[in-house]
């Protein structure tokens, strides 16, 4: 990895959408850039692309890796941006106890496990930590619980930890875009059909309706995404800017959504449930 003057980032789920983006538009602002990949054949993608990035092998679930990750970045740190995640779809009675675990343990505690690992170097180097979330942390959706709510609990996290570290320099922001170009799109078809295949019969009867829907906005959100760099420059903007906000929501979708929170709950409600009955 070629030296730079503006300090090291480590940047999680590094291998596609958001993270490539952010990993790939860091190094180019001059920071060399550790990007947090499970594959190799990823890391190797990326380090083609210039030498201010240096792949890291990274499971955010597994205690050896976060280690062996920690060691790679010395003995300080100028940012984490936290971007590994999944997405786990279905109605709440049909996505298995076994999925909603692994929901959470990737996208929250995974991420918590990051942030204490690597808070010592954060503060030796001054750091900053950048939290990928999503809008759908401020706006559930039928058929989406799982994922939403471990964007419901990254937004509690992200608010409590930017408290507890203000007093030492160590500023915390948090991302939430709408729809985002990434490989997200396709992984929530396969699962629509996976639990259609896996499902009892009167399963899929019943919910017959939202999984149809779920499919069609997913077909719909895919072809309207925004690219993945335009989040990309939410994240430089956060760790760069001299203030730097603690929100960032990204999209027109997303400020969609959160006029539609300004409803009653009814209404609300019947909005959502029109477009799934439609």
């Amino acid at each position: 990895m070629a030296a730079s003057g503006k300090g090291r980032i480590l940047v999680t789920g590094a291998s596609s959408g958001i993270g490539r983006a952010s990993a790939l538009r860091l190094a180019r602002a001059g920071y060399s850039v550790l990007a947090g990949v499970r594959n190799p054949a990823d890391g190797e993608a990326l380090r083609a692309q210039t030498d201010a990035l240096q792949p890291v092998l990274l499971d955010v679930t597994r205690p050896d890796a976060i280690a062996d990750a920690v060691a790679i970045c010395g003995q300080s740190l100028s940012g984490l941006v936290s971007n590994a995640g999944i997405a786990v779809t279905g109605p709440v009675e049909l996505v298995t106890l076994e999925a909603w675990r692994r929901q959470f343990e990737v996208n929250v505690i995974g991420f918590v496990a990051m942030t204490q690992a690597l808070l010592p170097l954060l503060r030796r180097g001054q750091g900053r930590i950048v939290i990928v979330g999503s809008i759908a942390g401020r706006s559930a959706l039928p058929g989406s619980a799982a994922y939403d709510a471990s964007k419901y609990a990254l937004e509690a996290i992200a608010d409590a930890l930017r408290m507890e570290l203000h007093g030492e320099g160590i500023r915390v922001s948090l991302i939430e875009p709408g729809a985002v170009a990434t490989p997200l799109w396709q992984k929530t078809l396969e699962d629509i059909d996976r639990l259609r295949e896996r499902a009892a019969p009167e399963a899929c009867a019943r919910y017959a309706g939202l999984l149809a829907s779920l499919r069609r906005e997913a077909e719909r959100s895919a072809g309207k995404a925004a690219p993945p760099d335009k989040v990309a420059e939410a994240v430089e903007h956060a760790m760069t800017a001299r203030r730097p906000k603690a929100r960032y929501v990204i999209g027109a979708d997303a400020w969609f959504w959160l006029l539609l929170n300004v409803l009653g709950d009814r209404w609300r409600d019947r909005l959502i449930l029109s477009q799934i009955h439609e």
